[in-house]
């Protein structure tokens, strides 16, 4: 006997809730990037959610991590009297290298802040 496959979820569940635990449901299924049925079944059932602002955070701090090291490449290679920086004068050198550690700063700054997020 060929047994058919349910391939639509047609059972319900109905659970009374406040509206301000309404709107806290609706929130966290925002996060999570689900809707509120997808939510509550996921929950439900004991998965663990990765919240979408977790992964958006990780993008952040992935993107400013690089501007990290390409901030730190550049500064090794003036440290190192690289060749190719012959022609530029000491002073401009200086400045130019000022304004590296500074852009580094900010952006030890910038990671500090979204890891405050996360």
């Amino acid at each position: 006997m060929d047994e058919k496959k349910i391939t639509r979820k047609d059972t319900h569940l109905r659970v009374p809730v406040l509206p301000e635990e309404k709107a806290k449901i609706e929130e966290s299924a925002r996060a999570a990037g689900k809707s509120v049925a997808a939510y509550m079944r996921a929950v439900g059932l004991g998965y663990e959610l990765q919240s979408v602002i977790d992964s958006r955070l990780v993008l952040e701090l992935a993107k400013v991590n690089a501007d990290q090291g390409r901030l730190g490449g550049l500064l090794k290679m003036w440290l190192v009297s690289d060749k190719r920086l012959a022609g530029i004068e000491e002073e401009q050198l200086h400045r130019t290298i000022r304004v590296v550690l500074d852009r580094i700063g900010e952006t030890q700054a910038a990671l500090l802040e979204l890891a405050k997020k996360a």
